[in-house]
């Protein structure tokens, strides 16, 4: 369901949201900062890379009820075919289920293989502002694909005692993608998530700041039972409770995230700076 041809053309700024390690918030964080990002006035997309759906579902998206991101890539639909409207004027989503667990057997026959979603979604970047990908939490082909195509990356960290856990691993990942397959890939900021008051948030903080400096979001996202709560019934948290503390935080990013993209600055300096150490604290 894509845009009439006489509507204003845009030129969409693609983002992954990754993090190899899973239950972190990246779904809760792509979902509602696109939810917001659409309130600011921006037309957006999610694309669902996750073959758990959880995107997809957290929109009113029942599980095979719908052409989705695999039938795109296996060439069985054209993309046009598999956006899905959502709860919420303005934000549109490519769905995912079970079945994508199968592209990745595919992909690694196909020719190109890394640039496949890049060539998908170039085909539709004058219809939005911003396409979020949800990537799965694994270090197989699909989530290669996604930092191929995006132009840059927000890296939701939990504020737990294993937060740094893979963080390794994805920065060495990035670092190869630069160098081989896309070299404007950015960051352009790493979010704590599921904040909750104590000593261990305060020290896994300091952690994170020192390695990834003032790329890391000043807005952090708490623990709120709305957030969990929002999924089930099929909404982003502005549709389903916009006064709770966890909209209040999404909103704020979203604020942030818009003052952030007027500057590249913040992005230069962590590329640019001297690192203490290769690898950032485990």
């Amino acid at each position: 369901m894509l845009h009439s041809p006489n509507m204003e053309k845009r030129n969409a700024r693609i983002i992954a949201f990754t993090n190899w390690k899973g239950g972190v918030g990246k779904t809760t964080t792509c979902v509602n900062l696109s939810a917001f990002l659409v309130e600011s006035g921006k037309r957006v997309l999610i694309v669902d890379l996750d073959p758990q759906g959880n995107a997809s579902i957290g929109l009113g998206i029942p599980p095979r009820k719908a052409k989705t991101i695999y039938n795109v890539i296996s060439e069985d639909c054209d993309i046009s075919e598999a956006v899905q409207l959502t709860p919420m004027k303005g934000l549109e989503i490519i769905p995912a289920d079970i079945d994508l667990a199968g592209a990745e057997e595919e992909l690694v026959r196909a020719s190109g293989r890394e640039r496949i979603l890049k060539n998908i979604l170039d085909k539709i970047r004058p219809s939005y502002d911003y396409i979020c990908i949800d990537c799965p939490p694994s270090l197989g082909l699909l989530p290669v694909n996604a930092l191929t195509a995006a132009d840059a990356l927000i890296i939701p960290i939990q504020c737990e005692f294993y937060a740094m856990e893979g963080i390794a691993q994805l920065m060495y990942t990035i670092k190869l993608i630069k160098k081989r397959l896309n070299p404007d890939l950015t960051i352009d900021g790493v979010l704590l998530t599921m904040e909750a008051r104590g000593n261990l948030t305060e020290q896994v903080a300091t952690e994170i700041l020192k390695y990834f400096g003032k790329i890391v979001f000043k807005t952090r996202i708490p623990r709120n039972i709305r957030l969990a709560e929002a999924p089930s019934h099929g909404k982003p948290i502005n549709l389903y409770d916009r006064r709770c503390a966890g909209a209040v935080a999404y909103q704020n990013l979203c604020k942030e995230f818009l003052t952030r993209q007027k500057s590249q600055a913040v992005v230069e300096t962590f590329y640019n700076a001297p690192k203490a150490s290769s690898r950032p604290p485990t």
